[in-house]
């Protein structure tokens, strides 16, 4: 699965010479928590509400809601930013996204394209795509089966769904030390026969999720 299957394309933006104050009407109406920074079409930065919080007067002000809103008009995106965002290519894998951003410890990746802007991708999409790759909201049953960590084991697995005529429609693997986790989804809701047929082959039937809705 690559970035640009899960990015947001035209994401909103914000010029690096506009006031915070823009920034904030924008991120508050559109209900945003980041806003790529640009300079005409490149990015040169990224503007988080932590960015913007650095740069307002706290609470405890003595100043008038007007004089805030003045130092505010005043201030520049530019001063806030976050400089040099980290960006990605819309054609990288998502799981090298994912890595960036665990590395960089970062929830945001702008997505560029020649160097232009073309999307954003966040932490959430990672996540719903995690979701998405397991199948966990789908119809059916989720079997998880301790599997010696050997050549062949995961055929043997798909055997015994295929001889009941049951559909693997996601699988992953979780490997430990000498064993791993297999994870296999399919849309069979009675996975009696598979679970006996698997255990009289030498592998441990471990956890089982059925979701019938």
């Amino acid at each position: 699965m690559y970035v640009k299957s899960r990015m947001t394309s035209n994401p909103y933006t914000i010029a690096f010479d506009a006031p915070i104050s823009e920034a904030l009407t924008l991120m508050s109406e559109k209900n945003l928590k980041r806003l790529p920074v640009v300079d005409k079409e490149k990015v040169v930065g990224i503007l988080t509400q932590g960015d913007i919080q650095k740069v307002s007067p706290t609470k405890a002000t003595s100043l008038s809601i007007f004089e805030i809103n003045y130092l505010l008009s005043k201030t520049k995106v530019k001063d806030a930013m976050t400089k040099n965002a980290i960006t990605v290519s819309q054609d990288c894998l998502l799981e090298e996204a994912a890595v960036m951003m665990r590395d960089n410890r970062i929830g945001t990746l702008p997505v560029v394209d020649n160097g232009k802007l073309v999307g954003i991708i966040t932490e959430s999409d990672i996540f719903d795509a995690f979701i998405e790759l397991l199948g966990f909201k789908d119809k059916g049953s989720r079997i998880t089966i301790e599997s010696l960590d050997i050549p062949g084991s995961l055929a043997d697995i798909a055997e015994a769904f295929e001889t009941y005529n049951a559909n693997i429609t996601h699988a992953a693997v979780y490997r430990g030390t000498g064993k791993s986790d297999v994870v296999v989804r399919t849309n069979a809701l009675n996975t009696e026969d598979i679970e006996k047929k698997l255990t009289e082959q030498g592998y441990k039937i471990v956890h089982k999720i059925v979701n019938d809705k």
